[in-house]
């Protein structure tokens, strides 16, 4: 018997992937009417039938030059609110041609901070390009397993709760 567990979440609620699924769909809405929003997508764990995720990873794509201000403010939402469960969310960024960028960053306002992974912070507002850590495969971002915006598209069989509580609702309102 093995005595040590696994290092995973222990969210505050018994069932978090309804809220989390919620809370992507509050934040595709938002993202959506950002100008130089090209795509949205679901990744990781949401996207399986994981019943306690870790954390919510979408997928933005964006124009070269886009401002990041109100984007970065969905995504503090979308963090804010996983947090509150004790669980995460990361809002990762690629650009027009499909490489990855970085993420949005956690903090609203920039300045050196011990826990900031960021190895060229403020070179671009809200942009935590952490690439030494954190980068996502050309093929992940070329064909993500779901996308949600502009046009809802399934590469993989999604569960149930994915189809009624995200995909559903973002093809209906178009």
């Amino acid at each position: 018997m093995n005595r040590y567990r696994s290092a995973g979440p222990t969210p505050t609620v018994a069932e978090p992937r309804r809220p989390l699924l919620l809370a992507v769909r509050s934040f595709v809405q938002a993202a959506r009417d950002c100008r130089g929003v090209l795509r949205i997508a679901l990744l990781g764990s949401l996207t399986t039938i994981k019943a306690i995720p870790k954390d919510a990873d979408v997928l933005v794509t964006i124009d070269g030059v886009m401002e990041l201000a109100e984007l970065a403010r969905a995504g503090r939402q979308l963090q804010g609110f996983a947090q509150s469960m004790n669980l995460g969310a990361d809002i990762f960024l690629a650009d027009d041609r499909g490489c990855y960028i970085g993420r949005i960053c956690h903090y609203r306002k920039c300045f050196p901070r011990a826990a900031c992974h960021a190895q060229n912070c403020s070179h671009r507002e809200h942009l935590n390009d952490d690439l030494q850590v954190v980068t996502l495969a050309n093929e992940l971002i070329a064909a993500p397993p779901v996308i949600l915006w502009p046009n809802v598209v399934r590469r993989v069989t999604v569960p149930s709760d994915v189809e009624e509580l995200l995909l559903t609702k973002l093809e209906r309102v178009g």
